[in-house]
């Protein structure tokens, strides 16, 4: 027999535990947390606290915790999908590898909770807050985080294609190897963010502000960059073939080794710019200013 492969256990899965919402608030109320494993679908929680309650591996599907308070609250690998979680308070909670997908957790607070591999496809996170959260690994597409809080958040090696992160704060957070094709991340303040080794293909970061973010050795093809301040940003040995950074600022920006031919660089301005041996092949530079300070020309292109 494989090591890798356990033996098949003799013990037969234990039943899920059908309750109702009243029997949890009684229960709750007298004094017990654990009530992992049970089946509680559709039911309304909305405004209870239930801080500390343990909810591992339960199926709560579309149950409303609106309002909620959910302090240290446990939904390890609990099934959430279409809950309800607006408004709650959901600080230091425990959703590692949750199943959250269509989840509702417009402006809940998620601060320093653990959300390692958790499924968010198509949440709504809009204005949430997720300060100090551990997103590793999850799966974000499409979801939508617009306006939320994501400063010093980890979404390291997470997967968010297409999600909605316009107008949010992700202000050094930590974006290692995410995998975030066709993002948006629009008037987004990525202020010390890292995305080192990122694939962002496709992605909008139209007048973000990515001052000394990380961006080295990442996958930047076709991104909108136009109006972006990456004063002081890295992004050595990153591509950018046919990226828009029309009016950009790039002034110290990091750019050595990295390959931005066929990109658009029309009024952008890269004083100071370290462009050693970078790519600028077709490169258009109509009235960029140089990082010696001289203008380019009209039509001009390298």
């Amino acid at each position: 027999m494989s090591l890798e492969t356990p033996p098949p256990s003799s013990q037969p899965l234990d039943e899920p535990e059908e309750i109702t919402a009243g029997s949890l608030l009684e229960r709750y109320a007298a004094g017990e947390r654990d009530f992992r494993g049970i089946q509680l679908i559709g039911a309304d929680l909305s405004q209870q606290n239930l801080s500390g309650a343990n909810f591992r591996q339960s199926n709560l599907q579309n149950t409303s915790f609106r309002g909620a308070t959910l302090v240290g609250a446990n939904f390890r690998e609990a099934k959430l999908t279409d809950v309800n979680f607006e408004q709650a308070t959901l600080i230091l909670a425990n959703l590692i590898g949750a199943d959250i997908a269509d989840g509702r957790l417009a402006r809940a607070d998620l601060s320093e909770a653990g959300m390692r591999s958790a499924n968010l496809v198509r949440a709504d996170l809009s204005e949430a807050t997720l300060r100090e959260t551990n997103l590793s690994e999850a799966v974000l597409d499409h979801a939508t985080l617009q306006g939320a809080v994501l400063s010093e958040a980890s979404l390291s090696r997470g997967r968010l294609l297409a999600t909605n992160l316009s107008h949010a704060n992700l202000e050094h957070a930590n974006l290692t190897s995410a995998l975030m094709n066709r993002a948006i991340l629009k008037n987004a303040i990525l202020v010390g963010t890292i995305f080192t080794g990122a694939t962002l293909e496709g992605a909008d970061f139209q007048a973000a502000d990515l001052s000394r973010a990380k961006l080295n050795s990442t996958n930047l093809v076709n991104v909108n960059l136009s109006a972006a301040n990456l004063r002081g940003a890295n992004l050595s040995w990153s591509s950018l073939r046919g990226a828009n950074l029309r009016g950009a600022t790039l002034y110290r920006t990091r750019l050595s080794w990295s390959n931005l031919s066929g990109a658009d660089l029309t009024d952008a301005v890269m004083i100071n710019a370290k462009l050693d041996y970078t790519n600028l092949r077709r490169t258009d530079v109509n009235g960029t200013i140089m990082p010696d300070g001289y203008t380019m020309g009209p039509k001009a292109e390298i």
